[in-house]
């Protein structure tokens, strides 16, 4: 019961407060701009405290998932010389966007922060060379900086990695910095095979997901399915046993069996044989000094800021399904397992920065779609009817709904 009970209340706090945060960004710039707010509410239905100001209305209301921020003329004609539709479009749009920008923002600090405290940073000098790969091939050495690949800046290993993966095997130019003094080589990155079975996994040895058009899911595998057998080992859900079977050497078949409902199913899935390419070098941390903490976070920040841009790319792309994306209830199982402060602030800031970007989406009833009709209004220079204009904002919020209730229904399938 303990348990139950701080799990709703990290749940509640977060997003409240990511809540809070954003109606904060349109309420501090609709003061800005002189545009009356008529409430700042957090949360919806009935009201549980309120307090009137001057101009505006602070209430906290019951249902605590979600917030608003009423302003003068924002949905209605209103002939206040401080509404909302008499305020500048520039001044429309600060206002409109200054919610998912606040979002953001806090994100990107809260992560910089989390990540200067980290105080372990995989560097871009090298450590040691691995026998039979390219970079011993080619005569790397320890104390060896490589600070460019492919005509690709290199800053640790991640960025390595990233390029590796983008290589395709072919040749590439290396530039590395040795005893003060830079030497381009030419290298080939040693190709690895690597099975794939197109399985993600949860911690509970859940599948969690299932990649499109890959070998499990043309086998019958789905999100959901508990692993229980692999080749007829038990794993009992431990994910670093499956992970291990798995990639077990000479196995060209595997037989899982898995837990669907109340029955035991066995599919029999033949992993693909995926090239990967290394380097074979293993790099050295670096030093833990002030300096290294703020050039390696910020490295590490400008990744994580970019991976939510990257995995809607990959959603638009096709590359990612639906049923793969998280809504509140999966996120709220998330929240509820973080396992300590730093943890629980790590998710904060990611679904910070999650609701930032989505927000920003061209989408009509987000905010990125209020923009839109807004630069639609000043290339017309007249708005559009209200009539149009509501008919637009229905349509965006019917296909949130319905994609909201789709998500929603597959998150309570992965967790029951």
């Amino acid at each position: 019961m303990i348990a139950f009970f701080i799990a709703a209340i990290k749940i509640i706090f977060l997003l409240g407060f990511l809540v809070f945060i954003h109606e904060l960004g349109h309420f501090t710039v609709a003061k800005l701009s002189k545009v009356q707010v008529n409430e700042f509410a957090i949360g919806f239905g009935p009201t549980i405290w309120q307090k009137q100001g001057k101009e505006t209305k602070y209430a906290i209301r019951a249902l605590p998932f979600g917030g608003f921020v009423s302003m003068e003329g924002e949905t209605e004609q209103s002939e206040n010389e401080k509404s909302f539709s008499k305020a500048s479009i520039p001044k429309r749009i600060a206002i409109v966007a200054a919610g998912a920008i606040i979002n953001i923002i806090f994100a990107v600090v809260v992560y910089f922060i989390l990540m200067t405290s980290e105080g372990v940073y995989i560097s871009n000098e090298i450590d040691t060379t691995i026998d039979g790969y390219a970079a011993q091939d080619i005569g790397l050495q320890q104390g060896d900086k490589i600070i460019e690949i492919g005509n690709k800046k290199v800053s640790n290993k991640y960025d390595i990695s990233e390029i590796m993966n983008n290589s395709k095997g072919e040749e590439l130019n290396i530039k590395i910095e040795r005893k003060g003094k830079k030497i381009d080589y030419k290298i080939t990155p040693t190709e690895v095979e690597t099975r794939v079975t197109g399985i993600y996994l949860s911690e509970d040895g859940k599948v969690s997901a299932v990649e499109k058009g890959s070998s499990s899911e043309k086998s019958g595998i789905k999100s959901n399915d508990k692993i229980i057998k692999i080749n007829g080992e038990e794993v009992n859900g431990d994910t670093n046993k499956i992970i291990e079977l798995v990639n077990k050497e000479n196995i060209e078949k595997i037989l899982f069996t898995v837990q669907r409902e109340n029955e035991q199913i066995d599919i029999e899935v033949i992993p693909e044989i995926v090239p990967t390419y290394y380097l074979g070098i293993n790099f050295k941390v670096a030093e833990d000094t002030l300096i290294n903490r703020i050039i390696y976070a910020g490295i590490e920040t400008k990744n994580f800021a970019f991976s939510i841009i990257d995995n809607l790319k990959m959603l638009v792309a096709g590359n990612i399904g639906v049923d793969q994306m998280m809504g509140p209830v999966g996120i709220s199982e998330v929240v509820a397992k973080t396992d300590g402060v730093r943890e629980f602030i790590y998710m904060l800031a990611l679904i910070s920065l999650s609701l930032g970007i989505t927000n920003l989406l061209p989408i009509p009833a987000l905010d990125g779609g209020k923009i839109v009709i807004l630069i639609i209004e000043a290339i017309r220079r007249k708005p559009l009817t209200e009539k149009t204009e509501i008919n637009i904002q229905l349509i965006g919020f019917s296909l949130i709904i319905a994609l909201s209730l789709y998500v929603t229904y597959r998150d309570v399938i992965r967790i029951f």
